[in-house]
């Protein structure tokens, strides 16, 4: 059915606005759409494959249809005084949108290497690995040739789903079974304790492998192993109650160090100068080593230097300086680095593209004497350059372990055909890396899917509609992943899937997006315009103003005197500038302006009436460079359209806050849920069916890197493919990728990363 009636007109969806679609949606939801021959409630169908419809949704199986008269007079031309002249038109009437509705198609997939089934090993001549075969351990020509090959230095390049744990324990238990080798004398080392314990639980079910010889292997991650040797020997310096193992911790002492500076708390990224620190910490720059690019980096290099001086006068350490501190002590102490050299004769390194600095020179260290180090990682898969991790050393691995053997793992045991194809294609075109072409053991028939919504809502609604289609087929929650760019990508979805009541959880730990400082400021303005003495608010937009909020107690106090309401107060106050003077007196009545207007406009006179756009340019760095302030501003423009009054959006934005809190405490509860995450968060992970949002130039990749890129520096730009190619190899049997037509009220350009798997 395409005709309904809407606010007491008809409406065709082949001449509404594309534009407005998802306000359509939202207004069906609220039984505002009515069926043009029976005048029951009627929803709007937006799906990613069929047209949009209205459709009987208390009656699904019903039908009305309606013959629309087709009027054959052209009433584009009025006559006037004899003459015939175009007839003027409101904006919207008989508007046909320039962005029409796009069906979802698929990708085609060039074929670089066609699905096969991997040669199963049935027999062989090691004694150990037959057993092992034998006992159900499924084993490839290569992973058997990177388990045998001990006593020099290794490389595994272990593709995305090739079995690298797998790989990794085998060979643990081979050596320690088949070669009589020490356990105490291996050094096993995995990026997060949970892959620590899975592996020697693995481990365990392997045949001949005993408890005891598990017990005495050195399994964890490198925190974990060289806090440890530290504990060994300074257990005085290294107690554990002096660690400072907590964000807000560490942020208290540069908060403390930015009053030196006169830094306004609220408007400085402190959660990104400890990202800028950590960096700097592993990649073992130390205070007096920085050499600062900008402003924002002379005040985080001063932030630094007052931290490690505030640890060091008070006993304290953080994470990163069990690593720095366990380098310091053998470089300081060469005759007990010399018996651990001689104490550990192998090393078996798990995820060798994530490693830094300080934790390579730490194995470069320790290897010295016996060089037998095995390292196991996908440079494609290098994702956290933003941590200090580099793929440069696995790339380069050879030039410090000469004579290393080189092992590539390309059988793909996880992804269809269809998927691998595509995963290859995009990482293909990354010039630093270590060539692989995966193959995969299977093929489903199902390319990936590009999808074209109009917007993040409607993108939003349409994955929620095709999960919620693909559920009463069959298919469990769990089967789902949404993956995403930054956590500001993940509002719109969020929402959906509060109001569809599928079961999901969150995999960070973000604040909600209303509560972020900008969308928290705007979301303040339109609560005064509400009520002008709500306090919390009032405390809120001092910032925007360029006020400091040790003032809520003046304007409360002036509140009283001069009986007025705080937004008066606020407008009273004494400033020595007089541009400042002129936009608080003005603040009252644009306050007033915005109770009734719609919130989308409202939210557009604030930005620019109020000045909070310039105060944005103003403020500087705006925050963390992935999730601009800017940005925020232009995200809650969108999802404002979808109200008609303040008041209800503000209620909304109160409800999805609230809901993000509870989603934070239940999420780990749910154990068949869809799963919401960032690419970053997702990697290692898999699912059946995974959908990528934003797949477009700005979010993938992302804005930084193209600026970077116009920079002359390629290598941002190569790491946001390989995010993508990490967020593609998630998948086994389905992907659908996200091209929005907008974002954030702009158009797009769909990624880049995308040309060369599309055909022209």
């Amino acid at each position: 059915m395409q005709t309904a009636y809407y606010n007491n007109e008809m409406i065709q969806l082949e001449s509404y606005p594309r534009e407005l679609f998802h306000q359509l949606y939202l207004s069906a939801k609220k039984d505002k759409l009515l069926c043009p021959v029976c005048k029951e409630p009627v929803q709007l169908y937006l799906g990613m494959k069929n047209p949009p419809y209205f459709y009987h949704s208390r009656s699904p199986l019903k039908t009305c249809e309606m013959e629309v008269p087709v009027e054959n007079n052209d009433d584009t031309f009025i006559e006037q005084n004899g003459f015939r002249i175009p007839k003027g038109r409101n904006i919207l009437e008989g508007k046909t949108t320039a962005k029409t509705f796009r069906k979802a198609k698929l990708l085609p997939v060039k074929v670089i290497v066609s699905a096969h089934e991997a040669p199963a090993i049935q027999h062989h001549s090691n004694d150990y690995i037959q057993t092992l075969l034998q006992s159900g351990v499924p084993l490839d020509n290569n992973q058997i040739q990177a388990v045998l090959d001990t006593n020099r230095p290794l490389l595994v390049l272990s593709g995305a789903g090739s079995g690298k744990t797998r790989v990794l324990t085998t060979k643990t238990a081979f050596m320690i079974n088949q070669q009589n080798v020490d356990p105490s004398s291996m050094m096993l080392v995995t990026f997060t304790s949970k892959a620590a314990n899975e592996m020697k639980q693995r481990l365990l079910t392997y045949p001949r492998i005993q408890v005891n010889q598990i017990n005495r292997l050195i399994t964890g991650t490198f925190h974990s192993i060289f806090y440890r040797i530290l504990m060994h020997h300074q257990a005085e310096k290294w107690k554990p109650e002096k660690i400072l193992n907590k964000d807000w911790q560490k942020e208290k002492i540069i908060r403390e160090a930015a009053k030196e500076l006169e830094l306004n708390e609220k408007e400085f990224a402190f959660d990104l100068a400890l990202q800028q620190i950590g960096f700097w910490k592993n990649s073992l720059i130390f205070p007096s080593e920085v050499k600062a690019e900008s402003k924002w980096d002379e005040q985080v290099a001063f932030l630094y230097q007052k931290y490690e001086l505030y640890k060091q006068n008070n006993g304290f350490f953080d994470f990163d300086d069990m690593l720095i501190g366990c380098f310091q002590f053998f470089n300081e102490n060469p005759i007990i680095l010399k018996k651990y050299q001689q104490r550990f004769h192998y090393f078996l390194i798990d995820e060798f593209q994530d490693i830094n600095k300080v934790q390579y020179e730490l194995i470069k260290q320790l290897s010295e004497i016996h060089k037998n180090v095995m390292a196991v990682g996908d440079d494609d898969q290098s994702i956290y350059a933003f941590r200090g991790s580099d793929p440069e050393y696995l790339i380069h691995f050879e030039n410090d372990f000469p004579n290393a053997n080189v092992i590539k793992l390309e059988e793909n045991y996880r992804s269809s055909h269809e998927i691998v194809a595509s995963a290859n294609e995009v990482i293909a075109q990354n010039k630093k890396r270590r060539v692989k072409i995966m193959r995969a053991q299977f093929s489903t028939n199902k390319p990936p899917v590009l999808f074209f919504p109009y917007d993040e809502e409607e993108e939003a609604t349409m994955v929620v509609t095709e999960i919620q289609e693909r559920i009463k087929k069959g298919a469990r929650p769990s089967d789902f992943a949404i993956l995403f760019r930054t956590n500001a990508a993940s509002r719109a979805i969020f929402e959906r899937l509060v109001s569809s009541n599928l079961p999901f959880r969150i995999t960070q730990d973000a604040e909600s997006f209303y509560d972020r400082f900008i969308p928290k400021s705007v979301l303040a303005y339109l609560k005064l315009s509400m009520n002008e003495d709500d306090a919390d608010a009032i405390n809120t937009i001092l910032p925007s103003l360029f006020l400091k909020q040790g003032l809520l107690r003046d304007i409360k106090a002036s509140s009283i005197l001069k009986d007025c309401s705080f937004v008066e107060a606020l407008a009273s106050l004494k400033t020595s500038y007089a541009f400042q003077a002129k936009k608080l007196q003005a603040l009252p009545s644009i306050i007033r302006s915005l109770k009734h207007l719609s919130p989308s406009t409202a939210i557009e006179r604030i930005s620019k009436d109020i000045g909070l756009e310039d105060y944005l340019k103003k403020r500087g760095s705006e925050g963390n460079k992935l999730e601009k302030g800017s940005d925020d501003l232009k995200d809650l423009k969108v999802a404002a359209k979808g109200f008609d009054h303040i008041q209800e959006f503000l209620l909304h934005a109160e409800h999805i806050s609230a809901q993000n809190k509870e989603m934070k405490k239940l999420s780990k509860s749910f154990d068949n849920a869809i799963t919401l995450s960032t690419i970053h968060r997702a990697k290692g992970l898999e699912y059946e069916t995974v959908f990528v949002l934003g797949v477009v130039d700005g979010s993938i990749p992302h804005d930084f890197s193209l600026d970077e890129l116009r920079n002359g520096n390629a290598d941002a730009l190569e790491e946001e493919r390989r995010l993508l190619y990490v967020a593609i190899t998630r998948a086994k049997n389905r992907l659908l990728l996200s091209i929005p037509e907008t974002r954030r009220g702009k158009s797009t350009h769909r990624s880049r990363f995308l040309n060369k798997l599309i055909k022209k």
